[in-house]
């Protein structure tokens, strides 16, 4: 199938159809030209957009792999292999991630909101920029080797916070543990408006207003369906709520009630 009638199949328009179609030049350049190609950070939601497409394409799976630079990355790069390579070959130092830590005086706090916002004042496409860790007093940002050594050359504040920042191995990220809480409810059926307020604590009337808003997201993906059935693993988001992960689903209880074990993260 070409790449008109792939785009047009998964009804990919605006930047989501831009963005697909640079992934397919991608894969492309690496068929033809022998050597790995990479994309620019993508998103959760890109992700899995960019996995729909290969299932519709039938890509194989071992021509490309997902890559964030440390454990458990949100934001990853796709890398595409060329024929006579698998991803067991594939060196991540070979890829073009960089690791970048900024420091700051103690006393001084900043958030992941503060970093973020520095970064795209310096110009810097959301793109090129991968997962940024804060811990206290500093922070590990991974970037593109495209624009690292403009960042450590000019990345030298955020808001009226001095920053000092200096390049590090993939392997010394410091990735915080994320906290999270354990959450056992039960439902009269796992739809998403019933899951989400077993999971924020709210009515089911307002977690379907949540829905009806537009304020929810299954997967990344925008959701306004109050419905909709949840599977194991799926991931709800919603504005102002935060974000929870369906662990699983388990056997109907002798009152027909059906028990959800969710994962909230904090």
């Amino acid at each position: 199938m070409d790449k008109t009638r792939l785009l047009d199949t998964l009804r990919a328009e605006g930047d989501e159809r831009l963005l697909l179609s640079r992934i397919l030049d991608r894969q492309r350049k690496a068929q033809t030209g022998g050597a790995p190609a990479f994309t620019d950070f993508l998103s959760p939601r890109e992700q899995i957009l960019a996995r729909d497409l290969f299932r519709l394409s039938r890509a194989p799976e071992d021509s490309y792999l997902f890559e964030g630079g440390a454990p458990g990355a949100e934001r990853q790069i796709l890398c595409f292999l060329p024929g006579r390579m698998s991803p067991d070959d594939f060196d991540p130092a070979s890829s073009p991630i960089r690791a970048l830590r900024a420091a700051w005086r103690d006393g001084e706090t900043l958030s992941h909101r503060d970093l973020l916002g520095s970064l795209m004042g310096l110009g810097i496409v959301r793109g090129k920029i991968g997962d940024i860790y804060v811990s206290a007093g500093g922070a590990d940002a991974l970037a593109l080797d495209s624009v690292a050594e403009f960042l450590l050359e000019n990345w030298a504040s955020a808001g009226r916070v001095k920053l000092r920042v200096s390049e590090i191995p993939l392997g010394a990220v410091r990735v915080p543990e994320r906290k999270t809480q354990e959450i056992r409810g039960t439902v009269s059926s796992p739809r998403l408006d019933a899951v989400i307020a077993s999971g924020f604590r709210l009515s089911r009337g307002k977690a379907a207003e949540l829905v009806n808003a537009g304020r929810v997201q299954v997967n990344w993906l925008d959701c306004a369906k109050p419905d909709r059935i949840l599977q194991p693993g799926d991931s709800v988001s919603a504005r102002g709520f935060g974000r929870f992960a369906l662990d699983r689903i388990g056997e109907p209880t002798r009152k027909g009630r059906i028990p959800v074990f969710i994962t909230r993260f904090l």
